[in-house]
Order: C-alpha cells, then structure tokens, then sequence
C-alpha cells in the first residue's frame, strides 16, 4: 500500500512538472508572437519641440528569442543595438552617444501602437522628446526604369535650381560650384524617385563632403587614404550602411567622378570608373537626412559643413 501511494505521489509530481514545462515553453512563444510586431524596420519622426527630426530603427530577432538591432539618429551613422527588451507591448533599448554633446546613453522607450510604434528618446545631454514610427516601405521595384531626358542640375552659371540651409557661402566661379569653407547644405529644388546621378567634384586634403540621394542616403566624399580598408564611411560608401569594395579615390585637389543609380532601395556607385557597390540594398535613411519620408520622391542635397568642396557637373537622368 505505502509502494502504492509512492508511486501515486510520484506520478503527481510528474504530472505537475509536465504542465510547469509545458507552461514554461508556450510562454517565450506567446511573448515572441507579440514582439514579432515590433521586427523590421521603421521610419522615425522625432519631435525636437515643435520641429520634426528623421531617425530610423531595425529590429532583428538574433537565434529564437532576444532582439537586437541598428538605430540611426539625427546625426551619425547607424549604430548596433546589442539588446532590444521587450515586455507586454513595450520596448526600450540603449545606445552610446557618437558625435553628439553630453556623456550618457541614449535611452530609447518605445510601444507598439496599431500598425506603429511610439515613445521616448533622451539624448546624452539628457533632453527627452516624443517620436512617432511607421512600417519603412520596401520599395520594391517590379519591371526595369525607363530613362528620361537628362537633367543639368547645375547649370555652370548660378546656383539657379537649388537652396541654402542656412547662410550661404556657396559662390560659383569659372563654370565651378564651390562652397570654400564649411557653411551651409544646397538641395536642389526638384525632387526625384529613381534615377542615375553624375557628379563631377573635387576636394581639398582632409576635408569632408557627401551628395545625398532622395535627401536621405548619403554617398561619402571623404579624403581618405588610398589603403585604407574599406568602410561605409569612407571615400564612396553609403554612410553607415554600404562599404565600397575598394577605395578607388584619387586623392586631394584632383577632380573625380561618381555614377550613381538608385533604384527603389538597391544602389549602384562607380568610382572614376571602377564600380565599388553593386546593386546593394541601402537598409534606410541616414545620418544627417532630410526626413525619413521614405516612400516619398526626394533632392539631391549636397553637404557643405565639413570643409571645402568643389563641383563641376551635376547630371541626373530620372526615370519615367
């Protein structure tokens, strides 16, 4: 009889212990049904006290249950997120500051919010502010461009079709655009979707410039060394995201040519005739970005506060 209830007992501990397990393994699952909302990535809109500022998020489920990530903030490249936490509908995650002032994390809370998410950013100077996100498109492309008539968008002349962020220190000198120390961004004034660029431009020793595409996706103009191992935020890669396959630049105060072709989100750069990025998808935005209005046409915006630049072509051929 004592055998009896032993064994009686026993087989209740089992029972109990299979349903803890069993309850142990349907919850990581539930809790990832849930956070699977939150993966891919996002468009951001942060407001800086009335004054909208683009930022974009990718969220990665990294083996079956932790998340991880990249974050691209108002300035900077984008930088890895080693661990998004995510509870009930709710998410925060950290990051280190890179060029901004201030010497603590970026912290990030956010939720999911419909077909959205929301929530908080306080800066390494410890501001908080309000953002808001949506579904970045993919911008998937289904048949081949048709090209148009090719565009001049510096005319050799003036700077006709294009505007200053700020107090402009651009000039034009013998058939040269030319911004002679750091000052002020130009956009163009048109707006474009796909389209091949052609830019002709030249810079000085150590300086620093970018062309960005759609306003969002800037290609690097950098004075960097020959040999230097290739990086996306070096001479021709897409800044934070895309590495050209070599550094294929000429050096300092030689004129040099980018052929660029954006298709939806896939990009190809060739560098004084070597091509160095191959129909490479660009992730999303930025630093330095316009907006992070993705899915909408977009300037070519050329960086002018890091030093001198010169440009002498500027040629884009939209498609249809």
């Amino acid at each position: 009889m004592h055998k009896k209830f032993l064994v009686l007992g026993m087989s209740c501990l089992l029972a109990a212990g299979a349903a803890q397990a069993t309850t142990h393994v349907t919850a990581p699952a539930h809790i990832m049904a849930d956070s699977s909302n939150l993966i891919g990535r996002w468009d951001l809109t942060i407001d800086q006290n009335g004054k909208p500022a683009p930022s974009w998020l990718e969220v990665k489920l990294s083996g079956n249950r932790a998340l991880v990530g990249y974050f691209v903030g108002v300035s900077g490249s984008a930088r890895p997120v080693a661990h998004v936490y995510f509870d009930n509908g709710k998410f925060h995650f950290t990051i280190p500051p890179q060029w901004e002032k201030g010497d603590q994390d970026f912290v990030i809370e956010g939720e999911l919010a419909g077909e959205g998410i929301q929530g908080t950013i306080t800066t390494s100077e410890g501001k908080t502010y309000n953002w808001k996100g949506v579904k970045a498109p993919y911008l998937k492309r289904t048949a081949a461009p048709v090209w148009d008539k090719p565009i001049n968008l510096f005319n050799g002349k003036d700077l006709s079709g294009w505007k200053a962020l700020g107090e402009n220190q651009w000039v034009v000198k013998n058939g040269v655009l030319t911004s002679p120390h750091s000052g002020a961004n130009l956009i163009s004034e048109k707006t474009f979707t796909d389209f091949k660029l052609h830019v002709e431009f030249r810079y000085q020793k150590g300086s620093n410039s970018g062309v960005y595409l759609r306003g969002r996706y800037e290609t690097q103009i950098e004075d960097s060394p020959a040999d230097a191992h290739p990086a996306s935020v070096l001479f021709s890669g897409i800044y934070g995201f895309l590495a050209p396959s070599e550094i294929a630049a000429l050096g300092p105060d030689k004129w040099q040519t980018y052929d660029i072709t954006l298709i939806g989100r896939m990009v190809t750069v060739v560098v004084n005739g070597k091509t160095v990025i191959s129909n490479q998808e660009i992730p999303g935005i930025t630093g330095g970005a316009l907006d992070s209005n993705e899915g909408e046409p977009g300037p070519i915006y050329i960086q002018g506060d890091h030093g001198p630049i010169e440009f002498r072509k500027i040629v884009i051929t939209p498609a249809k």
